[in-house]
């Protein structure tokens, strides 16, 4: 069976973004989706309070689950592990349309840290932002109604500066939508080369710790 999991969040992105996302995916995989599942539950609800999701995971095996991201899953890096071990241990197969990775159980496991890493990169990054409106964060756009077509000019190869002359938009507009959506990195995923290019790149954004430099003024 596959089913796709699409949980919408005010800082990441939403149903319909994902929606338009996945089933981008799923049309170059050839894929049929048998079950859909939308979960309308608060990103800030931890697993234990996920009980409808928790119980429909349980029944998954050796099934086929596509979702957009790994915070899609939890952007509780505790409970996305333990989501992850536990799909992972009931013989699934977890497909990432945005980096255009599939996981399972015999998968590097640089390749799980790795993702696992990204979200914890994020929401670092969303943290040291502080105030206002979190780097994730999506609003609605003028351009959601052009996102297939402009999914599938990207896939086509098509600069930003072509498709907002097809589209008759503004070019600086629209660069800030693409890049807000991170579009291109969603087709990558879609459209990259092999699994092996994919967990390469994967494996590539881990950032090992650094010391941090005291200044004068703190020695």
């Amino acid at each position: 069976m596959i089913v796709s999991y699409i949980r919408p969040d005010k800082d990441f992105d939403g149903i319909y973004e994902q929606l338009k996302l996945i089933n981008t995916y799923v049309d170059q995989k050839n894929f049929a989706v048998n079950e859909e599942l939308i979960d309308q539950i608060s990103q800030n609800k931890r697993i234990t309070e996920r009980h409808e999701v928790v119980n429909f995971f349980r029944t998954l095996n050796e099934d086929t689950l596509i979702v957009y991201d790994t915070w899609t899953l939890s952007s509780h890096i505790e409970d996305l592990v333990q989501m992850l071990s536990c799909l992972l241990k009931n013989g699934n197969t977890i497909h990432l349309v945005k980096q255009g990775v599939v996981i399972d159980r015999k998968s590097d496991t640089m390749v799980v840290l790795g993702l696992i890493d990204q979200l914890r990169q994020q929401i670092q990054d969303d943290a040291k932002k502080g105030i206002g409106r979190p780097k994730g964060s999506k609003s609605s756009s003028k351009f959601d109604i052009y996102l297939d077509e402009i999914l599938l000019l990207l896939k086509n190869g098509k600069s930003v500066s072509e498709i907002s002359r097809i589209l008759e938009v503004s070019r600086s507009s629209l660069k800030d939508y693409i890049e807000s959506r991170e579009l291109k990195e969603v087709v990558r995923g879609v459209l990259i080369g092999s699994d092996e290019d994919a967990e390469a790149m994967v494996v590539s954004t881990i950032k090992c710790p650094v010391v941090g430099i005291i200044s004068k003024e703190n020695e």
